[in-house]
């Protein structure tokens, strides 16, 4: 068995953990998580995240009902703007066809 023929640990470059690969079969054979990070240093810090994502969850959720409360009216005035448009637009101003051009 060559030096070659022996397995050998790389390291992944997005997430640590350490991969023993077996160079025959190109296989892993082995891995080792990488030590987990600590998000914050203390529970306080914790609760505050907490809390202020839930803000931040209840705030967005109140835009959400608002503008569900308000798109029937937004709908309505794009729908008379609309019509308001197409009386002013002449009729004479209809796009050529294919068979216009003969």
């Amino acid at each position: 068995m060559g030096l070659s023929d022996q397995p050998f640990e790389v390291m992944c470059p997005d997430c640590g953990a350490m991969l023993k690969v077996d160079p025959v079969s190109r296989a892993i054979i082995a891995h080792k998580s990488a030590p987990k990070k600590k998000m914050f240093e203390d529970f306080g810090e914790a609760a505050k995240a907490l809390r202020e994502a839930d803000a931040r969850r209840d705030s967005i959720f109140a835009q959400s009902v608002d503008a569900q409360k308000n798109k029937d009216d937004v709908m309505a005035k794009k729908f008379a703007e609309a019509v308001k448009k197409a009386k002013e637009t002449p009729l004479t101003d209809r796009p050529l066809r294919d068979f216009d051009l003969d």
